[in-house]
């Protein structure tokens, strides 16, 4: 069977080669991910924790917390998929701690990093799923655990497509803790044993700081030279597509709230001079944010600014006043609204937010935030906030309110995690 998924894993590796290639994906430690360790790992058997990108690495930083605390005297070894993920898994690491890159998925690679780690448990953040990894695992009887599980209905629909080729793989699985019971009927139907799902909640609703551990972002509005009476509009992660939609959008609004200043940024930091240009056509000056030389009143006057820097979206989501959710006007299936509910803002997305679709339903239904179907409604939406900062401050108190009401998830799965601590 392991040839059988190297076959099947070395096909999709072919084609994602190009891919690969023009995004420049290959980093300076890819040599992880063929299977050469950090050097810092000890002998005996770490708790290796997966989270593949930045957002699953953060869901779990209290759950590593509160284990670090638990098992003082367990090493953990983190692993990620994106270098950015494992900027932010070296941040929480602590003294023995290993963090790499996840090996890639064929046999002979993952059979030696796991004979070298020599994990006691093996946890998964979220959906990920490796097969060569997840049977060597199990071949050596280390108990794996996958959390915060969620699938989206896009994953569904091409794992069922699969199910033959999957259900033997997930129920090698020791437990899966579900964030819905959505989420566990669609295990049952991919064919996971009931015994072995539980839902446990959504661990993102239990980080109890987006704000990188900072209370006063009163520099960050001074760092785009904004002044008291202004108002900043926060346009976080967006994609290609979004960005026209939100400055023609912008451009009807500055008619009315000459205030309102717009600040993109952008899924990826890299397109951030493609979308200077864009802003350009409309009509702005595009002040890239790296360049801002800092408390200049003179910048804000007729400028768009763009986030080109990562690691600072969160303290602008701080600053804003207003926050849209990006991914969501285009068909990405949007980003996570949690980050600036959680900072007190009012949160304005749009229709398509199928990966967070059960968050997006619980605000709504809670009327916690605001969805836009189109850039009308958006601007509708924009105005309404701007015109009214009662309701504004009603629309955010609720959203704390919610967040609040859904914490519980970590400290779920941290005791379900106990019986399989070695």
């Amino acid at each position: 069977m392991p040839i059988f998924y190297d076959f099947i894993f070395l096909i999709i590796a072919i084609a994602y080669l190009p891919i690969y290639l023009f995004r420049r994906k290959f980093h300076p430690e890819f040599w992880q991910r063929l299977g050469f360790l950090p050097q810092g790992l000890k002998p005996g058997r770490p708790i290796w924790i997966h989270a593949v990108s930045v957002g699953e690495v953060v869901a779990a930083r209290p759950l590593f917390a509160r284990l670090k605390k638990s098992y003082p005297d367990k090493q953990f070894v983190i692993s990620t998929v994106t270098p950015t993920g494992n900027r932010i898994a070296k941040s929480m690491a602590g003294e023995g701690d290993l963090v790499t890159f996840l090996p890639l998925d064929f046999s002979f690679i993952v059979k030696r990093v796991i004979n070298e780690i020599n994990p006691s448990l093996f946890i998964i953040v979220e959906t990920e799923i490796w097969p060569n990894l997840i049977l060597a695992l199990q071949k050596k009887n280390v108990p794996i655990v996958s959390l915060n599980v969620r699938i989206s209905d896009r994953s569904f629909r091409g794992y069922r497509r699969i199910k033959w080729l999957l259900q033997p793989v997930l129920n090698k699985i020791s437990l899966f803790c579900a964030q819905t019971a959505r989420d566990a009927e669609r295990l049952a139907r991919l064919g996971v044993s009931s015994d072995k799902v539980k839902v446990t909640g959504n661990m993102k609703f239990d980080l109890n700081d987006y704000t990188d551990y900072k209370n006063d972002y009163t520099d960050y509005r001074l760092k785009l030279g904004l002044n008291s009476g202004e108002r900043l509009w926060v346009a976080g992660s967006t994609h290609p597509g979004e960005e026209e939609i939100l400055l023609g959008v912008y451009k009807e609004l500055r008619a009315e709230f000459t205030e309102l200043r717009l600040l993109l940024a952008p899924r990826h930091a890299e397109r951030s001079r493609a979308i200077a240009d864009i802003v350009l056509r409309f009509g702005f000056r595009a002040m890239l944010v790296s360049g801002l030389p800092g408390n200049c009143p003179a910048c804000s006057s007729g400028a768009v600014f763009i986030l080109d820097r990562l690691g600072e979206l969160a303290s602008f989501y701080n600053a804003a006043d207003i926050v849209f959710v990006g991914g969501s006007l285009v068909k990405k299936g949007g980003h996570n609204i949690l980050e600036p509910a959680a900072a007190g803002k009012p949160v304005v997305f749009g229709p398509q937010m199928f990966n967070f679709r059960d968050i997006a339903e619980l605000f709504l239904k809670n009327d916690a935030a605001l969805m836009a179907a189109d850039a009308e409604e958006l601007k509708g939406k924009i105005s309404l906030l701007l015109g009214n900062p009662v309701l504004a401050a009603g629309l955010a108190s609720r959203a704390s309110g919610v967040i609040l009401e859904n914490r519980g998830a970590t400290q779920r799965n941290l005791e379900l995690l106990r019986e399989f601590v070695l």
